[in-house]
């Protein structure tokens, strides 16, 4: 196995490159830093190693004559050309499920924080405004209604962690899912207008992009949430400027981004949003366990085993 060579396409997390390095050889991003030395190697890279971010396009995919699998540290690969790694055979794994709480304990945290203005009332605290008097007042969170875009499992594990704070939960998918005791809704606005917090949990890519836009984000209102623990892509971040700045809803809380790590100024200078820089993973424990099941996938190729968690589109 020490001569199945791979490529990274991203700075990878020490828990994924130290083990891979010590299994496989490893040529670091030369499609960024070495182009001649990559046309040099093409012919014996075997395998992509990437992270959820990463982008593994078309042209890449077809410079890479032995080119046989993908194996992406993360839940989100809409930055994988699949379909072209279809055309050639090439199959594509990520690591779901194992990320699962977390985003879950987030998506809470982050309808607590804008909520309950746990962020204002921590600056309050450090900068002494305290003894000038009381912090202005917060909004209740328990009983809430909740609104899911998206009821897959990270979902469903939202839903779960919300009915304990007596929270009634609503979704929209692309069609009512069999066996759920939530409420269905057919579109994101219908959605929107019967909810306090809109959670996006939704994968990223071209079918989804900017699916929450000025119109859904109109029919929230003034009194509700939105929260973004999916991609950046999924909302058209303008319209969800212009909505905070306008009161057309009353907060946000957002870990993902149109342009990360660029957030805009206007956005982080206003009072009214939560922002955390893409953790819904970041926890030692799941990093751990996703390098593991990324790593899994690649040793599973290479022995000509099945994979363990192929994308959808590859089982």
């Amino acid at each position: 196995m020490s001569a199945y060579e791979v490529l990274a396409v991203a700075k990878l997390s020490p828990l994924l490159a130290q083990p891979l390095s010590r299994e496989f050889v490893v040529h670091e991003r030369l499609h960024e830093t070495d182009p001649a030395r990559l046309a040099e190697v093409a012919p014996r890279i075997r395998a992509i190693v990437g992270g959820g971010e990463s982008r593994v396009s078309r042209e890449l995919i077809a410079s890479l004559p032995a080119l046989e699998m993908i194996s992406i540290m993360g839940v989100g690969y809409d930055g994988v050309d699949v379909a072209a790694a279809l055309e050639r055979g090439i199959r594509v794994s990520h690591t779901p499920d194992v990320l699962n709480d977390d985003v879950a304990d987030l998506a809470l945290a982050l309808m607590l924080s804008v909520s309950r203005r746990l962020v204002q009332a921590d600056q309050f605290v450090r900068s002494g405004q305290w003894a000038q008097g009381p912090l202005p007042l917060a909004r209740k969170f328990s009983g809430s209604r909740l609104g899911l875009v998206g009821i897959g499992r990270i979902g469903q594990a939202i839903a779960q962690r919300a009915q304990a704070f007596g929270l009634s939960v609503a979704y929209t998918a692309r069609s009512a899912r069999a066996g759920l005791p939530y409420r269905y809704l057919p579109t994101p606005a219908a959605l929107a207008a019967e909810v306090d917090f809109l959670v996006v949990i939704i994968p990223g890519g071209a079918a989804t992009r900017h699916l929450i836009n000025a119109e859904v984000l109109q029919a929230l209102g003034p009194q509700g949430y939105l929260i973004n623990v999916a991609r950046g892509s999924v909302v058209d971040q303008d319209a969800l400027l212009e909505a905070l700045q306008e009161g057309v809803i009353a907060g946000a809380g957002l870990d993902v981004f149109a342009n990360e790590p660029d957030v805009p100024q206007a956005l982080w200078s206003l009072p009214q949003v939560v922002l955390t820089p893409h953790i819904g993973s970041a926890t030692g424990q799941t990093r751990q366990a996703m390098a593991d099941l990324a790593l899994a996938n690649l040793r599973a190729h290479a022995a000509g085993q099945p994979l363990p968690t192929p994308v959808p589109e590859c089982r």
